[in-house]
């Protein structure tokens, strides 16, 4: 795995042994994301949540991001982070929360985030619980893009009643970015 574009492009990146603590992103989709997700990047406040190795943060810090949180429990998946936010030199734009996703997307005080990254395991049901919370979260505003990667069957149903509503869908092989913004009140 390594950073396609921008300031740290090419340089590799370390991963966990073994896909049972963290699914990299392929480069192909990672390179997808990045050409619909590209107008948000400069200057972003960017959450990269149940980050792995940290690849898809470190992307968008390299393209121009401001600052990235990664957040982040598995011991071995923190090292990595730790190693590649040194090897990129993006020690100074990142914050590493070692917790739980849920303890760390309550503790992010941020006036607005305006790109948030889910990959929790698949299966899991983790991305409505981070998204239950999120919807009460300040930094969250009309404007804020989450992008959930998730199995292709994964159904998104319960979005709407969570005051979110699906943007885009991005099928790929064997998993799909969910594009989701908070519903609009009007009034």
């Amino acid at each position: 795995m390594r950073v396609i574009a921008g300031s740290a492009r090419s340089i590799p990146l370390v991963t966990p042994e073994g896909e049972e603590l963290t699914r990299p992103t392929q480069d192909r989709i990672k390179e997808t994301l990045f050409n619909i997700i590209q107008g948000y990047i400069p200057g972003a406040v960017f959450l990269d949540l149940c980050a792995g190795s940290g690849g898809i943060g470190i992307e968008a810090l390299s393209r121009g991001a401001k600052r990235c949180y990664f957040a982040e429990n598995a011991r071995e998946a923190i090292a990595c982070i730790e190693k590649n936010i040194h090897k990129t030199h993006f020690e100074d734009q990142s914050v590493l929360m070692k917790t739980d996703v849920l303890n760390a997307v309550r503790n992010i005080h941020e006036k607005e985030a305006d790109v948030i990254y889910i990959d929790p395991p698949y299966q899991s049901g983790l991305q409505e619980k981070i998204l239950s919370v999120l919807k009460d979260a300040p930094y969250v505003t009309e404007y804020t893009l989450i992008i959930v990667e998730a199995a292709l069957e994964t159904d998104f149903g319960y979005a709407e009643e969570l005051g979110f509503e699906v943007q885009r869908e991005k099928n790929y092989r064997t998993q799909k970015h969910v594009f989701l913004k908070k519903k609009q009140v009007r009034s």
